[in-house]
């Protein structure tokens, strides 16, 4: 069974990537394979954004990403400085720049590139989307 790390860089509507990533984390999991870390970056943190409002006949992402998360525990990681430059920030990063709202939750969690370098170090492969 292989280890993956899966980088999303497509927001979560206007192309099929983001959507492709999930299905693909998905159907890895269900054949045993493990992921380290789902690692959204550039437009891929878009994914996150607790104020994604989909359709009720649409496909919600970010609630399929939290499903996945709750299922297998997959840690679902936003790069932060992808993500602040876009406008999505977790109740700490709000605290700090003095901002009364916020607009990630948990289980997505903010971290550094330096994390993902570290990830593909002891992953198998690497699948970008």
């Amino acid at each position: 069974m292989s280890k993956f790390i899966i980088q999303v860089n497509s927001a979560a509507y206007g192309n099929a990537a983001s959507y492709s990533a999930y299905r693909f984390a998905k159907s890895a999991l269900e054949s045993g394979h493990s992921i380290d870390k789902i690692f959204f970056y550039q437009d891929g943190v878009l994914n996150t954004n607790y104020l994604n409002s989909p359709a009720s006949d649409e496909f919600d992402l970010m609630q399929a990403w939290i499903e996945l998360h709750n299922q297998y525990g997959t840690v679902l990681v936003n790069c932060v400085s992808a993500a602040l430059r876009r406008g999505v920030m977790s109740e700490s990063d709000a605290k700090e720049s003095g901002h009364g709202h916020w607009n990630m939750q948990a289980p997505f969690i903010m971290g550094g590139l330096g994390e993902l370098v570290i990830g593909i170090e002891s992953a198998d492969r690497l699948v970008c989307f």
